[in-house]
């Protein structure tokens, strides 16, 4: 069942989230940010704990260490243990294609981390030309007092083709139950590739943890490059997450207009460029979802948009009424979105205003959440703990 929400916003929250307008003033640590939905939504307590420089994506070590990687191509590990935590730089990080969109993406664990001690990342890889793609990559990670170090690095998988243009590289990587890896590959601005399955634009990939390709993938027997496809028609993933039931979600942006969540079968197409809920950013109309039958619609559609920076479903403690559910860090909605998941179904439930765009949101070991806000004109993009308010 298709579940379609156009957020009905008040004048004044519609001037705060408007494409080009300025977020309110962001939140000082101590605050309590309330939901805008109903009351029995929790609220929570803001703890300020640093700053980076353009943050885009960060993953917890096993013993508590917080890896962050930054757009420009910087990636710091933080150690909360101190009274002030400590940032220590990673070496070894390639050099990536910094620019519009692009830069160093997403950091994950490998399942067996504490065995041996590899990650992956992603970031925009320059090509020949003025082409660039994205590409992730795995290494071992090592740690001493002052600093750590990536080495032995590995390709894992590269975007294919490279083109033109520093836009919709997605390149979110999740791990699944089974220890599949799985990758957003946005279409590049470049829209009608993601109909085609004789390229990997405008898809999410799911290869073994080596970076071979499953037997059992839906186009295994294209061969190439687009053996690895899972499913198509995307426009540009940022959010991709795995539910409590095994159900993969991705959270993409629409255009002007028709951001999409959406439950991700094997094989699917979702329609992009063919339909969508939101418009070209000319104004030229786009046929929404509801008019085809042949493309796989939407759990939820938004339109104002909430451009989306990430997507995790909550399973700690803290915040006993979003277990199992998810919550969405927002950009133009400078703040976290909470939506309800039963099975293949979504519906959006609260909304918690932060007053700047939020790039990231992840759960820390203790049931924490924890949100990197993206870097705001001269300003840092802050990292905050939120805690029951």
């Amino acid at each position: 069942m298709r579940r379609t929400l156009a957020w009905m916003l008040t004048a004044g929250l519609f001037m705060m989230t408007g494409c080009g307008s300025n977020a309110a003033s962001p939140v000082d640590s101590g605050a309590i940010v309330a939901s805008e939905g109903s009351a029995s939504d929790p609220a929570f307590r803001v703890e300020v704990v640093t700053d980076f420089d353009q943050p885009w994506a960060m993953a917890f070590l096993p013993d508590g260490r917080l890896l962050v990687t930054e757009k420009a191509g910087t990636m710091q590990l933080l150690d909360l243990s101190a009274e002030v935590p400590v940032k220590l730089p990673v070496t070894g990080v390639p050099e990536v294609d910094f620019g519009g969109q692009g830069g160093l993406g997403d950091v994950a664990l490998h399942p067996e981390f504490n065995e041996n001690g590899i990650v992956y990342f992603s970031y925009a890889e320059a090509g020949p030309g003025d082409t660039r793609g994205a590409i992730v990559q795995r290494a071992r990670f090592d740690c001493g007092e002052a600093a750590c170090s990536l080495s032995d690095i590995e390709d894992v998988w590269r975007q294919a083709p490279k083109v033109s243009g520093r836009g919709h590289y997605s390149h979110r990587i999740v791990f699944g139950p089974d220890g599949d890896l799985w990758i957003a590959s946005g279409d590049r601005q470049k829209m009608d590739p993601s109909q085609d399955l004789g390229n990997t634009l405008g898809t999410i990939v799911r290869l073994n943890a080596d970076g071979s390709v499953p037997a059992d993938n839906p186009f295994v027997d294209l061969g190439g490059d687009s053996a690895a496809i899972w499913s198509y028609g995307h426009r540009n993933i940022l959010g991709l997450a795995f539910a409590p039931d095994g159900v993969l979600w991705d959270l993409e942006h629409g255009p002007a207009g028709g951001d999409e969540l959406n439950a991700v079968v094997r094989g699917g197409n979702y329609g992009w460029p063919v339909v969508s809920d939101g418009k070209h950013y000319d104004g030229t109309d786009i046929p929404n979802h509801d008019t085809r039958d042949d493309f796989l619609p939407p759990a939820v559609s938004w339109t104002p948009v909430i451009a989306p920076g990430n997507l995790v479903f909550y399973g700690g403690d803290i915040f006993p009424r979003w277990r199992g559910h998810a919550i969405a860090s927002g950009l133009k909605s400078f703040g976290l979105v909470f939506v309800e998941v039963d099975g293949d179904n979504a519906t959006e439930v609260a909304r918690y205003p932060l007053g700047a765009r939020i790039r990231c949101v992840i759960e820390g070991p203790d049931g924490a959440l924890w949100v990197l806000e993206d870097e705001r004109g001269d300003s840092q993009g802050r990292l905050l703990k939120l805690t029951a308010g």
